[in-house]
């Protein structure tokens, strides 16, 4: 397979999802329930999706799906995938819902176990962030489009670092689980997704997750970040796999710029 077929269709896809989403989020009706597993979707969560299935149906109709608003397919049936696609219609529903414009439509190709294609499109700017395995990770905005990098720390160097927190989370528990005295520099943003890009293109140099996330999150993501010269790990600094478990559930993770940097001995841990 070659993933970078499908790559500009796929930010066509997202970005027809996104702007339905950027519809209902200007005009403020839209309905919200909340799922069984205590998180919020809304109406534009589920518009989004059935836009990104119809989508994606037409151009792979051979590739499964794995969407968040569509995730209940047991291991047993997900194991014989060696491909599929990995969807989150709208990351960031709290912020949706909040006002903040920090959310984004999430679009991988997983191969393997390994996201080999990802997109995340912000419907409220209109930039899009896109990787290839291979060949590198892209920023697109106001019609232009450049690769990006994130940013490399010399070994050795003891630099203020740059930490992507959420506009809705306490500062100070982000603080907490880095060791002091070290300068960090809070950079916020909304979005699982849109913080991970922050840090592969280099405007931040890491963002901490402790706390509920599904693979969906992350795939997309995890290219990106690995594409631009940084990692997505768990706390223990493993990189993420997808599909190999019966939970979608992802265990706490860390994305980092500069992974040459010794961030066992930078955070506190759990």
């Amino acid at each position: 397979m070659k993933p970078e077929q499908y790559v500009d269709e796929a930010i066509a896809i997202a970005t027809r999802a996104g702007n339905r989403i950027r519809e209902i989020y200007l005009a403020g009706d839209f309905e919200r329930v909340v799922k069984s597993d205590n998180t919020p979707v809304t109406s534009a969560d589920l518009a989004a999706n059935q836009i990104i299935l119809d989508g994606l149906k037409a151009l792979t109709p051979n590739i499964p799906i794995l969407s968040e608003e569509a995730a209940d397919i047991p291991l047993s049936d997900r194991a014989h995938w060696p491909c599929y696609w990995l969807v989150d219609p709208l990351d960031g529903t709290g912020e949706f819902i909040a006002g903040s414009g920090d959310f984004s439509v999430i679009i991988a190709l997983v191969e393997h176990n390994r996201p080999v294609m990802g997109v995340v499109y912000a419907p409220m700017t209109g930039v899009c962030y896109y990787a290839i395995a291979g060949l590198g990770a892209y920023k697109r905005s106001g019609g232009m489009e450049v690769r990006i990098t994130s940013r490399q720390i010399p070994s050795g160097v003891e630099p203020s670092l740059r930490l992507a927190v959420s506009r809705r989370q306490d500062p100070q528990s982000v603080l907490k689980l880095f060791h002091q005295p070290r300068h960090c520099e809070l950079v916020v943003m909304g979005g699982a997704a849109l913080k991970s890009c922050l840090v592969a293109e280099g405007r931040a140099d890491c963002y901490v997750r402790v706390g509920p996330t599904g693979e969906w999150d992350t795939g997309a993501a995890q290219i990106i970040i690995e594409e631009a010269g940084g990692q997505l790990m768990d706390i223990e600094l493993q990189p993420l796999s997808y599909n190999e478990r019966d939970t979608l559930e992802n265990p706490n993770f860390i994305v980092v710029g500069s992974p040459n940097l010794e961030w066992d001995k930078i955070l506190v841990g759990e």
